[in-house]
């Protein structure tokens, strides 16, 4: 092979491979296939969080998430799947008013959209836009914001967040987001840590932080991180995890 070819072809692999991205769906595309791709879609995934257990069935289209639970006399099995919110309480279907669904549907759905993320970025109700390129505690990673439509979006559609996505391996770093409590709308940030892989799936842990002041923006976490100015709040953390 003649050398100025030799050297174009080097020029083209190892320009191809610094490439950065730009369109925020290749990154969250690239995210999920990182953290479990097609897994996601026909599994149960189960886990504890908080003294709840917690289990996501996913076949296809068909979906039915789940959280079991007691109190001191009682054991509480609420289904979130596509047919609706049903309750069983001791094995006997509850009546449960619409308000309350709307409540406990949010509640589990919460739950498990985060453990299971990145792969509920890929929802209908899902808009992506890209932010550029930052670096974290010395590593690079791209930043997307993520807001719903309202059609499909929940009854926390208004809700915003931002994902830090490793320029390396494409996991998740950092997510943020705001959201609305008592007409009052607060913001976090979440560190991910303790990463493992069970059943070829990515799950991660998190510290949340919060800002000092609640007024704070959205838009200013970073930097508020950056500058050691957040609070530790919290420690989110799945347990006894199995995939099958």
């Amino acid at each position: 092979m003649k050398p100025v070819i030799f050297f174009l072809i080097l020029a083209f692999v190892f320009g191809s491979c610094n490439t950065s991205l730009t369109d925020p769906q290749q990154i969250i595309d690239k995210a999920i296939v990182a953290a479990g791709g097609e897994k996601y879609t026909n599994s149960i995934i189960e886990f504890d969080f908080r003294e709840r257990h917690y289990i996501a069935i996913r076949e296809g289209g068909k979906f039915s998430y789940q959280r079991v639970f007691r109190d001191s006399t009682k054991t509480f099995h609420d289904f979130v799947s596509n047919d609706g919110f049903k309750r069983e309480i001791d094995g006997v279907v509850a009546d449960v008013a619409d308000s309350m669904k709307v409540k406990y549907t949010s509640s589990t759905n919460s739950v498990i959209y985060f453990a299971l993320l990145p792969y509920g970025l890929n929802d209908a109700a899902v808009q992506k836009k890209f932010l550029g390129e930052t670096i974290m505690d010395g590593k690079a990673y791209y930043k997307v914001e993520v807001s719903f439509r309202q059609d499909g979006g929940g009854e926390d559609f208004q809700d915003m967040f931002n994902y830090w996505v490793s320029k390396d391996d494409f996991s998740i770093g950092y997510l943020s987001y705001s959201f609305s409590e008592n007409d009052e709308t607060s913001s976090r940030l979440r560190k991910a840590y303790n990463p493992r892989r069970i059943g070829n799936i990515l799950f991660l842990d998190y510290i949340n932080y919060k800002p000092k002041d609640n007024k704070v923006r959205f838009d200013q976490l970073e930097e508020l991180y950056e500058k050691d100015e957040l609070e530790e709040l919290s420690k989110i953390e799945l347990q006894n995890i199995s995939v099958k």
